[in-house]
């Protein structure tokens, strides 16, 4: 999670938005949220605009709730070809639920939401022990339900077994980052070995493969520059890895960089996001595989609870999906 520079704030506040509503009552434990979805296009500025290169635009959405508060800071995202999805929010809270597509396959909303909070190791509920402990930021989910979410300030991977028993620490790399650019990203890497995870981290844009069993050790080094950030990665088929980077500063917003890399670690293709197309604080990334090599990516975006030192800022919770084909595909 990245909050605002001052600097920036006056570039934000001409887009304000009212701050999200209070809970009607008592959160409990996984629970249900009605959760309303407004459409966004992919360029405001031209709402026919549904390609960049070989990205085909296939949906977003704005996500907004007045059942809860806490619908907000998703930093990660895990989409399966079933529809479920699983998000995870800054604060230690999980959302869960499904994806909404039209007949023609275009995200429209999500639905069965529900949002529950994390304990840790003695039982208590991460978000009551600070920022600094429960700084979630990337989530991963095994085929037996075990779940890994990574944290930075308080760095560390833990387990959260899929019987609810309370969570153990996981191996996570030694890094030198200890406070807001940590381990952002996270995704399993079963190709690796049933345990396998990869970790990247935000500051540097090192990653690491590590097990559960076994700990970690170095991987590639994605490239940055210009500003950009390591923020999430998803693991696709054939070895391939896509890594999500983002970027800010208050002259040119948010920008955004979806980087496909191939076995070799070569760029097979970017999808790059500027102004006017939608940015926001695009912070993690799904991959559902399709025929061939294509694949859908949802995108998911940390509006930073909608304010700036209690100043709403506009910015939103947005969930956006886009179509690859790579190059030599004869997908559409």
């Amino acid at each position: 999670m990245r909050r605002l520079a001052a600097a920036a704030l006056a570039a934000l506040l001409c887009a304000c938005a009212p701050p999200a509503p209070l809970p009607k009552g008592p959160m409990p434990m996984t629970a249900a949220v009605a959760v309303a979805a407004a459409p966004v296009p992919l360029d405001a500025q031209n709402p026919t605009t549904t390609r960049v290169g070989r990205f085909i635009y296939a949906g977003g959405v704005a996500l907004t709730s007045s059942d809860t508060a806490r619908l907000h800071g998703l930093s990660d995202i895990k989409v399966w070809s079933n529809g479920r999805f699983l998000a995870q929010g800054d604060e230690a809270d999980q959302v869960e639920g499904r994806l909404r597509l039209d007949a023609g396959g275009r995200l429209v909303g999500v639905s069965d939401v529900r949002i529950h909070p994390l304990k840790g190791p003695d039982g208590q509920d991460l978000y009551a022990k600070g920022a600094r402990s429960r700084d979630a930021e990337g989530v991963a989910e095994f085929p037996n339900g075990d779940r890994l979410v990574s944290f930075e300030q308080q760095d560390r991977v833990l387990l959260f077994p899929a019987g609810g028993e309370p969570p153990r620490e996981a191996p996570k790399p030694d890094i030198a980052w200890r406070y807001n650019q940590g381990m952002e990203a996270l995704d399993l890497d079963p190709a690796a070995g049933p345990d396998a995870y990869r970790v990247g981290v935000e500051a540097t844009g090192a990653t690491y493969l590590c097990r559960v069993s076994a700990g970690c050790v170095p991987g590639p080094v994605v490239a940055q520059g210009d500003g950009f950030d390591l923020v999430a990665l998803a693991m696709l088929p054939g070895r391939r890895i896509a890594y999500l980077l983002r970027a800010f500063d208050a002259a040119r917003g948010n920008r955004i960089i979806l980087r496909i890399t191939g076995a070799d670690g070569a760029t097979l293709d970017e999808l790059t996001l500027a102004r006017p197309l939608v940015t926001e604080n695009l912070e993690g990334v799904a991959a559902v595989p399709g025929r061939g090599r294509t694949v859908r990516f949802y995108l998911v975006s940390d509006d930073n609870f909608g304010t700036y030192n209690g100043v709403p800022t506009g910015q939103r919770t947005l969930l956006v999906a886009f179509d690859w084909a790579p190059a030599g595909s004869t997908a559409k």
